[in-house]
C-alpha cells in the first residue's frame, strides 16, 4: 500500500477521535502541554507498527492531520511528546504507545508488563524517573470504524419514568450459563437479547435494562498477579468503545443490534458509565492513554504537589471535568451513546466526583449546566450514584432537577425494617412515600429516588436472608473487602441448610423484601437475578469473580421458579394500579371529597397517631394508597407486619367502605384473587409478612 504519510493533509481540528468520511479518515487529538504528536498505523493483527506520522497541525490544542489512504478497520495509536516532569504535572514518553480517548472500537487487550509503565520500577522515588522502553506490543490498539448502520425503524420507548422499573444486571453474567444461548454468543451483547433472554425480559415486565459498565476497561495489575479480573468493569479507559470482550464479532454493530432489539421489545437500555476516574490509578499507574497525552489536563492533581493525584474516587487519580475540554470528552461520549448507539439513559458511578468544582460539589457545578441545556440529554434519563469518597461526598437528594438518585436509605430502611429492628416505621414510611424528605423540592418528583434492596454492591436478595455476614474469601483480601453491615439475616444457620422452616421464612422474607420494593413510591431497580433465587454464596463483593459466583444460574429449583412467578406478578400489580405509580409525593391530602392519598393505620385499624408513630417496638403497620384515574379512583390498602408473630389487624373505614379484597399475601405465594367477595373485617396477618386489598365491588 502506498506510505499513510505521503499524501497527509492538515485536515481540521474537529470533531476529535478518527472519523471516516467515506473518502479518508481525519485524526485530532487534543492536548495543551505536548510538543508533537505522532499517528502510529499497525497491521491487522496489532502486532506490527507499519508507520508513525507527526500530526502536522496543531489548532487550538488540538493536533491534527488528514489521511485520504486510511480506511476503516485500520488499526492505531499515538505517540505524544512532551517534558517529563511529574513534579510539575507532566508525564509524556513517546515510547508509549497511547490510546485516543475518542477511540470507537479497540483491538486486542492489554497484557501486563513494565512497559506500560513510564518510569523505571523499583528506582528510589520511582515515578521521578523515565522508563523508555516500547510497550507497544503489550497494548490494545485503537480502531478506525465505519459508523453506517441500517437503524430501520428503531425508536426509543421513552417509557415515562412514573412507569419505568429497571433491572440492573451484567452482560456476561446474565447469559454466561444459560443453556438454551448459544455458546458462542453467551457473555455477549448478542447473547443478551438472544430469544431467551427477551422472553425472560419481557415476560417479567421490566421497562428499562440498567447495564453494568460495558465502556473499555482494564483488568487491574493486582487482580491479574491474583489470578482475579475487574468482573465489574469500573475501571475505564475508553468511553467511546464498547469493551471487546463483550462482541461477538460483529464490532459495534453488534451493540447497535442489541439496542434495536431491546426497543422493539419496549425495553430501554441504560448505561451505567464510570467519568469519575480511568484505569491508569495514581502517580505508580500505567500510561496508557490520557496520562501520556496530558496529564496535567486530564487529572485533578495536588496543588502544591503535582505529582500526586486528588482522589475523590477512592481508585487513585480524579478525572478533571472543570477543565473545557475533558467537560467536552464526557459530554462528547454521552452523546455518542444516545445519537450514535440509540441508549436512552445513563446511571452515573460515584456521579458527586462529576459535580465539584475546585471549592467542592455544587448543583450548578459545569456538568450540571451543560446536560441540563443540551438538547440530546436533557431527554435522556439520567441516574446518578449520589456519593463519592472525597469531603462532602455525600449529596443524597442534592442533584439538580432531571435527575433520579440511586437511594441507599431505602435499602437500608426496607432491610432493617423486615429483619426485625425496632424503631423502623417513621424511617420505612418516609422511604415509602418517595423519601419526600430528601426529594419533595424544586419541583422534583417521586420518580427521583431509584430505590432498591439489592444492587451488584452487596448481597443479592438471596444472600440477604441467608447470611448475616460477608464471605468474600474468594477475593483472596482475608474477607476484609465490602460492606461490614449488611443488615441482613441468616434466621438460624449461616449459609445453605436443609431446614424447612427456615428456608419457608428466607423464601417468605424474600417475598417481602420485593413486594416492599415494587410498591414502594419512586422508580423501583431489580437486581438481575434475585427475580428467582441467585446467590453469590455470601460474597457482597464479587467485582472480581468471573465466574459461578458472579454468574446467573439459570436452573431453577421449585422455589425459584415459585419466586419469579411471583415477581412477574408483582410487576404486574404495580402495572394495574395507578396508586402505586402515583407522580406526585403524598402528604395526606385530599384527592377527592372524603379521601386523601395517604393514611396510616394502627392493626386496630385506626388512624396513626403522633404519639404512636414514636413506639420503637410497632413493627405492624396499614397504609391506604388512593389514586384517581379516568374510570374513578384506585385505593389500596397494604399491611406489612416484620414481627415473628402474627398480628391482628383490623381493616379500616375509607369514605364509609369497609369491604375489601385480599389480592396479594406473601404468606401464601400461591394465593390467587378472587374475583368478588371480601376479606373478613379482623384477620390475622402472619408473623413477617405483607397483604394487599382493594375496595371490594
Amino acid at each position: 500500500m502506498a506510505r499513510p504519510d505521503a499524501a497527509v493533509r492538515p485536515g481540521s481540528p474537529t470533531p476529535l477521535g478518527a472519523t471516516w468520511d467515506g473518502k479518508g479518515v481525519n485524526f485530532a487529538l487534543f492536548s495543551a502541554h505536548a510538543t508533537k504528536v505522532e499517528l502510529c498505523l499497525f497491521d491487522p493483527s496489532g502486532a506490527q507498527e507499519i508507520s508513525r506520522t507527526p500530526l502536522p497541525e496543531y489548532t487550538d490544542e488540538v493536533w491534527h492531520g488528514y489521511f485520504p489512504d486510511v480506511r476503516p478497520g485500520q488499526l492505531y495509536g499515538y505517540r505524544v511528546h512532551g517534558p517529563y516532569e511529574p513534579q510539575n504535572g507532566h508525564r509524556f514518553n513517546p515510547a508509549k504507545l497511547l490510546l485516543d480517548p475518542y477511540a470507537r472500537e479497540l483491538h486486542g487487550a492489554l497484557r501486563w508488563h513494565n512497559s506500560q509503565f513510564s518510569y523505571r520500577i523499583g528506582s528510589p522515588r520511582a515515578d521521578l524517573s523515565i522508563d523508555r522502553r516500547d510497550n507497544a506490543r503489550h497494548m490494545p490498539k485503537c480502531r478506525v470504524v465505519d459508523p453506517a448502520f441500517s437503524w430501520g425503524d428503531d425508536s426509543p420507548p421513552r417509557v415515562p419514568w412514573q412507569d419505568s422499573i429497571i433491572y440492573e444486571a451484567h452482560v456476561r453474567g446474565m447469559t454466561a450459563r444459560h443453556p438454551e444461548v448459544p455458546a458462542q454468543l453467551r457473555g455477549t451483547f448478542a447473547g443478551l437479547v438472544s430469544p431467551p433472554m427477551l422472553d425472560h425480559l419481557v415476560k417479567l415486565g421490566v421497562t428499562q435494562l440498567e447495564l453494568l459498565p460495558v465502556h473499555a476497561f482494564v483488568n487491574d495489575h493486582f487482580l491479574v498477579q491474583k489470578g482475579l479480573t475487574n468482573y465489574w468493569g469500573y475501571n475505564t479507559i475508553g468511553f467511546f468503545a464498547p469493551d471487546p470482550r463483550y462482541l461477538s464479532g460483529r464490532g459495534i454493530a453488534e451493540f447497535k443490534t442489541m439496542v434495536a432489539k431491546l426497543h422493539e421489545a419496549g425495553i430501554e437500555v441504560i448505561l451505567d458509565v464510570v467519568y469519575n476516574h480511568t484505569a491508569e490509578g495514581n502517580e505508580l499507574g500505567p500510561t496508557l492513554s490520557f496520562r501520556g497525552i496530558d496529564n496535567a489536563s486530564y487529572y485533578r492533581l495536588m496543588p502544591d504537589e503535582q505529582r500526586y493525584y486528588i482522589n475523590d474516587t477512592g481508585c487513585g487519580n480524579t478525572l478533571n471535568i472543570s477543565h473545557p475540554r475533558v467537560l467536552q470528552m464526557v459530554v462528547d461520549s454521552l452523546r455518542y451513546w444516545v445519537d450514535d448507539m440509540h441508549v436512552d439513559g445513563f446511571r452515573f458511578d460515584l456521579c458527586s466526583t462529576l459535580g465539584r468544582e475546585p471549592h467542592g460539589f455544587d448543583q450548578h457545578s459545569g456538568f450540571f449546566d451543560v446536560l441540563r441545556q443540551d438538547p440530546v440529554l436533557s431527554r435522556a434519563k439520567l441516574i446518578a450514584e449520589p456519593w463519592d469518597l472525597g469531603p462532602g461526598g455525600y449529596q443524597l437528594g442534592n442533584f439538580p432537577p432531571g435527575w433520579a438518585e440511586w437511594n441507599d436509605r431505602f435499602r437500608d430502611s426496607v432491610r432493617r425494617y423486615w429483619r426485625g429492628d425496632e424503631g423502623m416505621l417513621p424511617e420505612l414510611a418516609a422511604r415509602l412515600t418517595g423519601s419526600a424528605d430528601l426529594f419533595d423540592h424544586r419541583g422534583r418528583r417521586p420518580w427521583s429516588t431509584v430505590n432498591f434492596v439489592a444492587s451488584h454492591d452487596g448481597f443479592t436478595l438471596h444472600d440477604l436472608v441467608t447470611y448475616a455476614d460477608r464471605h468474600n474469601e474468594a477475593n483472596l483480601e482475608n474477607n476484609q473487602d465490602g460492606h461490614s453491615e449488611n443488615y441482613s439475616a441468616n434466621y438460624g444457620v449461616e449459609g445453605p441448610t436443609e431446614d424447612e422452616a427456615i428456608n419457608a421464612v428466607r423464601e417468605r422474607q424474600k417475598r417481602n423484601l420485593l413486594a416492599t420494593l415494587l410498591f414502594g413510591q419512586g422508580t423501583p431497580m431489580l437486581l438481575g437475578g434475585d427475580e428467582m433465587g441467585r446467590t453469590q454464596s455470601g460474597n457482597n463483593n464479587a467485582y472480581c469473580q468471573d465466574n459461578e459466583i458472579s454468574w446467573v444460574d439459570w436452573e431453577l429449583s421449585e422455589a425459584d421458579e415459585q419466586l419469579l412467578r411471583f415477581t412477574r406478578r408483582l410487576v404486574e400489580l404495580r402495572r394495574l394500579h395507578p396508586a402505586l405509580r402515583w407522580p406526585r409525593f403524598r402528604h395526606g391530602n385530599e384527592i377527592m371529597p372524603g379521601r386523601k392519598d395517604i393514611v396510616w393505620f394502627t392493626p386496630q385499624g385506626t388512624e396513626k397517631t403522633t404519639e404512636q408513630w414514636q413506639d420503637v417496638f410497632a413493627k405492624c403497620i396499614g397504609v391506604v394508597l388512593s389514586g384517581t384515574t379516568d374510570d374513578g379512583s384506585d385505593v389500596l390498602l397494604i399491611v406489612m407486619n416484620a414481627h415473628h408473630e402474627a398480628v391482628p389487624f383490623t381493616l379500616p373505614k375509607i369514605s364509609g367502605h369497609s369491604r375489601w379484597r385480599k389480592i396479594l399475601d406473601t404468606a401464601d405465594p400461591t394465593f390467587e384473587a378472587k374475583p368478588h367477595g371480601s376479606a373478613a373485617p379482623t384477620f390475622d396477618t402472619p408473623g413477617r409478612s405483607l397483604q394487599v386489598f382493594t375496595l371490594a365491588r
